[in-house]
């Protein structure tokens, strides 16, 4: 579906204004909006401009340029990055395999805040007023969130890891990750701006995200785009605390020390820096990865760096580098094949690129982990998702430990414990 601009030309306009306060207190309790905040820093959108249903990201890059055209923009600080009209997308994992369709909206007020700098942009073919927008609403707790199971029990899953060990072990393919989910229903519609401000609260070092029904809080950044250079975080190899008082330093040099950990970390860095390198004019991989600490994980992380140029946008980018071996595997198009007859499981929009573009290609696209979605028609019910990479050395149980891990951000902002949330295995 498209609703375009017709055939006026759009007048969009970028202010300089005070420190707004908390970005995502603007959210409205109803209504379209978005936002991507890191660190209390990123942007919300509100309202809706345009917006197109796709099924790749090469066709979303055209439409949005076909929009961009469109569009006058008067700003009060040019160059600063992120000000402007904006897209904001949240793509499928796998859309020649889903149901769900990709999603790229143009919203018709953007409040942002990186570093000291402060915006508003208003987009509309007539608008007077440059006044912030109200607050919204204070955001509505779950009412009796319970967890009513997924696609699969656990058992059946850990059957499944070991099926996909065996046949990485006869040298039929390197990695896979694998999906479970956990449906979590309530007595009324979830207020996704709830999850929001505890995502926020809790893990201010992740990419909190909400878009179309989708919302999490996730660590890895498929790329950022600004000016000549693009980044990339790649994050494979986790570890968790399964105990209060555990010694972090420790876990961490363990993790580091994981010739598992390292395998599956190597094949996801490898993917991305050979996606990435047809579009560099030079890049940089470091040799050795660095521990990431989360306040309920560590991961291996790699922050490989590029040069670019001005025909090489975001959403290209992010073409050329989704999937990775890190929500994927290697190689790709086989992982891909057996990750679709074995998990069962319809990933729709999770583990796909979510994120932003602007005008001039910059932008910044994380992959949509640690979330959930809530579906339109089942607006108390939200679908949480988790992952994990398996490789030859991968025992099953360890793996669904993993996924419970990663689980556990999304069941603390619903109210639930993580350690009872779980059904029992059927």
């Amino acid at each position: 579906m498209i609703l375009d601009f017709g055939s006026a030309r759009m007048r969009a306009t970028t202010v300089a204004i005070d420190d707004p306060g908390p970005l995502e207190r603007f959210l409205p309790d109803s209504g379209p909006s978005t936002a991507f905040i890191r660190k209390g820093e990123g942007f919300v959108g509100l309202g809706e401009a345009a917006r197109f249903e796709t099924d790749t990201l090469e066709a979303a890059d055209v439409w949005w340029d076909e929009i961009s055209e469109q569009i006058d923009h008067d700003s009060e600080m040019p160059g600063e990055f992120g000000t402007g009209p904006i897209a904001v997308g949240s793509f499928t994992f796998d859309p020649d395999r889903s149901e769900e369709r990709s999603v790229l909206t143009v919203p018709q007020t953007v409040i942002g805040r990186r570093g000291d700098v402060f915006w508003m942009t208003k987009l509309g073919s007539d608008h007077n007023s440059m006044d912030l927008p109200s607050r919204g609403a204070a955001a509505l707790a779950p009412v009796n969130p319970v967890a009513v199971g997924g696609a699969m029990g656990e058992d059946v899953w850990t059957r499944i890891v070991g099926e996909v060990v065996s046949l990485i072990r006869n040298d039929e393919v390197s990695k896979v990750v694998l999906a479970r989910d956990l449906r979590i229903r309530a007595d009324e519609p979830l207020d996704l701006r709830w999850i929001l401000d505890r995502l926020i609260r809790d893990y201010p070092m992740t990419w909190t995200y909400l878009v179309d029904g989708m919302a999490g809080a996730t660590p890895e950044l498929l790329l950022r785009r600004q000016g000549g250079l693009v980044t990339s975080r790649v994050l494979a190899g986790t570890v968790w605390r399964e105990a209060e008082g555990a010694d972090p330093l420790q876990l961490a040099a363990e993790l580091a020390r994981s010739q598992k950990d390292i395998s599956e970390h190597e094949f996801a860095v490898a993917s991305v820096a050979d996606a990435l390198a047809p579009y560099c004019q030079a890049m940089n991989v470091p040799d050795a990865p660095s521990v990431l600490k989360l306040p309920n994980v560590m991961h291996l992380a790699t922050d490989i760096t590029g040069v670019v140029g001005p025909e090489s946008g975001a959403l290209t980018l992010a073409a050329a580098l989704h999937p990775s071996a890190a929500v994927c595997g290697t190689p790709t198009h086989l992982a891909l094949d057996i990750i679709s007859e074995l998990e069962s499981l319809d990933r729709g929009r999770y583990a796909g690129p979510v994120g932003w573009t602007d005008m001039d290609g910059d932008g910044e696209w994380a992959i949509a982990l640690r979330g959930g979605q809530v579906r339109p028609h089942h607006p108390q019910e939200i679908q949480l998702f988790a992952g994990a990479g398996v490789v030859a050395d991968s025992d099953p149980e360890v793996e669904l430990a993993e996924t419970g891990a990663k689980l556990v951000p999304m069941l603390q902002a619903l109210g639930l414990d993580p350690a009872t949330a779980t059904p029992a295995p059927r």
